[in-house]
């Protein structure tokens, strides 16, 4: 897989699969923009790993609207264009329902669908559109959950964003296929990050991990090397696919 001369967006990249996503660009000669939120230190840190030259840091919430399209201007005037975005950006909160109250359903619900669902939906108009005016297509790889399917019952709602994620991302691999835009989604299991770090430290560490016949979780390269395959010259009609990497541990039909 080359990437040499691209320009890849990448949400959600100072850490976890975002910065996989983001070394394993640079190192086949992307240029990347790092998006991040608030940890301005973790995003340093993958920047100072990238390979070559030319990649960019972006602070803004994807939750607001204004700031996404400030985000991809940036990008497009600093860097030329995008090629390739990865939606990565996404947040977690448990809230189960016999447990909070109204107003906490409100107030979680709300973070978790305007970041996970409306914030990659902006993104992803922001630069479709930008890929439309530059007339050479792009592709798109939206980082889903294997919980769309099997469901979160402690986290409903993240489970309902990425659901709804995965069916407007299929909508718009219909939508911009003549574009020459191409759309994929990742839907990992859980994977080694801070995300599930304490999951993977705790009592129930030794079931999470044996619910992959491999007897083990994803590791961020294990997304990150699907990612890149998806974005991939070759890989366009994958345009609409769901892939799963899980490790066989949730299989369906």
């Amino acid at each position: 897989m080359n990437f040499e001369g691209k320009v890849v967006l990448i949400t959600g990249a100072s850490r976890g699969i975002g910065r996989e996503c983001a070394r394993q660009f640079a190192l086949r000669g992307a240029r990347v923009a790092i998006h991040y939120r608030g940890n301005h230190d973790a995003a340093r840190q993958t920047l100072e790993s990238l390979k070559g030259e030319g990649h960019l840091l972006l602070p803004a919430d994807i939750a607001d609207p204004a700031a996404v399209e400030r985000m991809v201007e940036t990008v497009v005037e600093e860097m030329g264009r995008v090629d390739i975005l990865v939606n990565n950006a996404g947040i977690f909160q448990e809230h189960p329902l016999p447990d909070v109250s109204y107003d906490e359903w409100q107030a979680i619900g709300q973070r978790i669908l305007s970041t996970n669902l409306v914030g990659a939906a902006n993104t992803t108009y922001c630069v479709a559109r930008q890929m439309i005016r530059q007339g050479t297509g792009g592709r798109i790889v939206t980082i889903s959950s294997r919980t769309a399917f099997r469901g979160k019952p402690e986290a409903p709602l993240y489970a309902a964003s990425k659901a709804a994620l995965n069916a407007m991302s299929q909508s718009l691999a219909v939508a911009l296929a003549p574009h020459k835009i191409y759309i994929a989604i990742v839907a990992p299991g859980v994977v080694a990050t801070d995300m599930a770090a304490g999951d993977l430290a705790g009592p129930l560490a030794d079931s999470i991990r044996n619910q992959s016949p491999m007897g083990r979780v994803a590791t961020p390269e294990d997304v990150a090397y699907t990612t890149l395959f998806l974005a991939s010259e070759g890989a366009e009609y994958l345009t609409g696919t769901i892939v799963d990497v899980n490790g066989a541990s949730y299989l369906r039909s």
